[in-house]
């Protein structure tokens, strides 16, 4: 099978984008993506996507991990977006589309392209440097003091896996605050089974939780991928968010086919 794509990348985080708006991929297989998304023996990339026409939307995606699995991604959702500009089912600067967890809107420039987000339940402080909070993907939060020299992949995957997230795990993000609106960040992430260059729902999930250790919004986020920021409102006395915006730049790598 001979398969036309495009591989796209926000702040590092890379994925291998599908036209589907024929069909072709709507049973594409977790064998198929995995070995799409190998690094040695496919294209190379953390997640695939495909892109279809909608019914109610300017277009549907669906986002696949490495192994397959499907979840919400933010800077796929990124990507997905400009890449839905290359195709024409997006001409304005404005759009919306479906994805795994629901409808989201997006706002495009040139440099930039910004999506809403939304939290799901409700945050969850297990002590002064852990928490947990799920932006369209569970991630885990935790606060360092030594950030470069954590050992992500390892601790990551411990609490990946731990009996608190079983059985279908949380990404883990490894933070570090300072200045008034500023984070640092590294996420190991759960269908990757690695650390990243950079997670989007990881990096607002670490914004909203850096609201909560008086971090002011919009926040510069720091990943080893690049700088991304996060926009949101924070109503201290209930805890909600609302208006949760991320910020950042998702361009084309290159193209090409490969035979699968």
């Amino acid at each position: 099978m001979k398969i036309n794509f495009y591989k796209y990348q926000g702040a590092g985080n890379d994925f291998v984008m599908l036209d589907n708006r024929s069909g072709d991929f709507d049973t594409i297989t977790s064998e198929k993506i995995s070995l799409l998304c190998d690094r040695r023996f496919g294209i190379g990339a953390d997640g695939l996507i495909t892109i279809s026409e909608s019914e109610d939307k300017d277009f549907d995606m669906v986002y696949y991990n490495a192994d397959g699995s499907q979840s919400f991604c933010g800077n796929g959702s990124r990507c997905a977006v400009r890449f839905a500009t290359h195709l024409k089912l997006v001409t304005n600067d404005e759009c919306s589309f479906n994805s795994t967890d629901g409808p989201h809107h997006a706002k495009i420039s040139e440099k930039n392209i910004s999506i809403d987000l939304f939290v799901k339940g409700s945050p969850q402080k297990y002590s002064d440097r852990e928490f947990f909070i799920n932006t369209g993907s569970p991630h885990h939060i935790l606060i360092s003091d030594d950030l470069d020299n954590e050992d992500v992949k390892t601790i990551g995957s411990s609490i990946r896996h731990s009996d608190i997230y079983a059985p279908d795990g949380s990404n883990v993000n490894f933070i570090s605050l300072f200045g008034e609106n500023s984070l640092k960040i590294r996420t190991y992430e759960r269908g990757v089974e690695d650390e990243t260059l950079a997670c989007g729902t990881g990096i607002t999930a670490a914004a909203l939780i850096g609201s909560k250790l008086g971090l002011t919004p919009p926040v510069k986020i720091i990943a080893k991928g690049g700088t991304l920021f996060a926009e949101f409102k924070h109503d201290q006395e209930t805890d909600k968010y609302s208006d949760i915006w991320l910020i950042g730049p998702a361009e084309k790598v290159f193209e090409g086919t490969i035979e699968i």
